[in-house]
């Protein structure tokens, strides 16, 4: 089963923050192959755990990537999901790379922090976007512009020349595409022909691959010339020469070579070999390291913070860790806006940093109520005898976001921030030794902590309801669950559950939302908890689908028993509804 168990990177900080195709172990050794090149303090070699997501260019999974952090290495699952525990990495810089046929190699390097590093890598496709042929002069141009020029002269990976026609996948990064840093390779940690280390603002990348007649890998025997768009956000800012920089695969960060020349809207240069190349400014570096709280001190994760440089055109977003920290690289001696972003993408507070001249921790950087709400989402994830999983994660999606939390003796927790205009969210589990799924059951957010109880991985089944009264065991029910949605409002019910009589919910409840008991009760041998019974429970209504599909139901809150003594309960429903 451990095959099919992937490895996860970290989220955690951009190009401007932090931050082809066949990868050997060997080429991922950072102590034989970076210290010396570059004037860059990578630091001592640490233990740090990484979680990730490899998806494509529409953002959809991509299974079976192999992934690799130093030495380590996994496959994605299904969700395009892997999870790499006690990587062995430098502490200023972990190199991480993914690779599948079909696919350009897709990279991040991130300077790794001491929490659950989270990673996002969307890898573009190796689609054969025009062809040439060897002898004679040639061209190849992507639709917005982006242009190679090739003398004819092509040589296959061991030296000797190629004769024949050549198959060109090209792409172009533009700095406006939001997802630039998900499919960058690296971060933007350059090399410049001193070897001094420079922190790179991007004013467009290429890649280009080339491929002989039987599927062979090529390279250029002389040169050709690349013409690459400028953004129009940066058309007055870009100088008329600005440095060329080539990602090297191998050590993970950009090294110079060249220039180009500002030449209308476009940028012209010659290249000698085809990589990743990026016209880039450059600027000296300083490490930032940030932590992000709310208003009690207690850290968030999946917080987005943007950092822009005054001087720059476009910001670039780190996500914190499950410490709340967020770790990279900013150009030295600049002010610097700082913002930080709701998980719907808006801004909820603005601030000026800077300048800094050295290494600097940030004091905490305070998400208060007045901003935003947040809320703590916890759980357990068990599987069908209701015992704990053991080796799994599970989904939370939300807004414009995907997390991931890895499990630990079935209990997992995220940390978010809530919108205003949207409280629903969807969680699904995996579980990595019987190889079954919760499916996608949806949920509306509490705060401050938003308890699920049990979210049950199971396959087989397809509808179950659970709860948790106090600290005692989680009571689940699965069997001929009977689910309505009609004019008289909801009912489930469940006769001759297994260690129960039965189990009741019945409410005077027609749409989604947040109830009270004036709406709804709730009745099996155990507990009653009704309208006239001392109690602040609350469901949460996030699907009434139509027959055939859920109901997904949340409660939880406290109430008092017969015996005046009050309990804590927190219950799943989940459904399907039969008319």
């Amino acid at each position: 089963m451990k095959k099919l168990k992937f490895i996860l990177a970290t989220l955690v900080i951009s190009s401007l923050l932090f931050t082809s195709c066949d990868t050997n172990d060997d080429s991922l050794n950072l102590d034989e192959n970076q210290d010396s090149s570059i004037n860059y303090n990578f630091g001592s070699t640490v233990s740090r755990d990484f979680i990730g997501q490899i998806v494509d260019e529409n953002n959809d999974p991509i299974q079976n990537a192999t992934v690799f952090i130093g030495n380590n290495s996994s496959q994605t699952d299904s969700n395009g999901i892997f999870i790499i525990k006690n990587a062995s990495v430098k502490s200023n810089f972990a190199y991480i790379t993914a690779t599948k046929a079909g696919y350009l190699q897709g990279s991040r390097s991130v300077i790794p922090t001491s929490g659950e590093n989270n990673v996002k890598i969307m890898m573009l496709s190796a689609t054969v976007v025009g062809t040439v042929n060897s002898g004679t002069s040639g061209n190849v141009t992507l639709p917005n512009g982006t242009k190679v020029d090739f003398d004819g002269n092509f040589k296959k990976e061991d030296g000797s020349s190629y004769s024949g026609s050549v198959s060109v996948i090209m792409h172009h990064l533009d700095p406006e595409d939001s997802n630039v840093e998900a499919k960058m390779p690296g971060m933007l940690l350059a090399s410049d022909t001193n070897g001094e280390a420079k922190v790179l603002e991007t004013f467009g990348m290429i890649n280009v691959e080339l491929l002989g007649s039987s599927g062979e890998k090529l390279q250029l025997a002389s040169a050709a010339t690349i013409e690459m768009p400028i953004a129009i956000g940066q058309m007055a800012s870009s100088p008329s020469t600005i440095p060329l920089w080539h990602f090297d695969d191998v050590k993970g960060y950009w090294v110079e070579e060249g220039s180009a020349t500002k030449v209308g809207n476009k940028y012209v240069g010659s290249v000698s070999h085809f990589s990743w190349w990026n016209c880039d400014a450059q600027f000296p570096t300083v490490h930032l390291c940030l932590t992000v709280v709310d208003s009690n001190n207690n850290p968030l994760s999946n917080v987005q913070v943007e950092l822009a440089p005054n001087n720059q055109t476009y910001p670039r977003t780190g996500t914190s860790d499950s410490n709340g920290e967020i770790c990279g690289l900013i150009p030295s001696n600049q002010t610097i806006t700082m913002n930080v972003l709701d998980n719907c993408g808006n801004v909820i507070s603005t601030s000026q940093i800077g300048p800094f001249s050295s290494n600097t921790v940030l004091p905490n950087v305070i998400a208060t109520s007045g901003m935003v709400s947040s809320t703590t989402v916890t759980g357990t994830l068990a599987q069908c005898n209701n015992s704990n999983v053991t080796d799994g994660y599970v989904l939370l999606n939300y807004g414009n976001q995907r997390f991931v939390s890895n499990v630990t003796n079935g209990s997992f927790s995220f940390n978010t921030l809530v919108c205003n205009a949207n409280t629903t969210f969807t969680l699904e589990g995996y579980d990595y030794v019987s190889l079954q799924t919760s499916g996608v059951i949806n949920y509306t957010f509490v705060t401050p902590v938003t308890n699920i109880g049990n979210l049950l991985t199971c396959n087989a089944v397809t509808e179950y309801i659970t709860y948790q009264i106090d600290n005692e065991p989680v009571d689940y029910f699965i069997g001929n669950i009977s689910a309505s949605s009609s004019p008289n409002g909801l009912n489930v019910s469940l006769q001759g559950a297994t260690g129960t009589s039965s189990f009741y919910f019945y409410g005077s409840i027609f749409a989604t939302g947040s109830y009270t008991t004036a709406n709804f009760l709730i009745e099996n041998s155990e507990v009653i908890i009704q309208n006239g019974v001392t109690n602040n429970v609350i469901c949460n209504v996030s699907q009434i689908g139509a027959i055939g599909g859920y109901i997904d139901i949340t409660f939880s809150g406290t109430y008092e028993d017969n015996s005046n003594v009050t309990h804590t309960i927190t219950g799943v429903i989940h459904v399907i509804r039969d008319n």
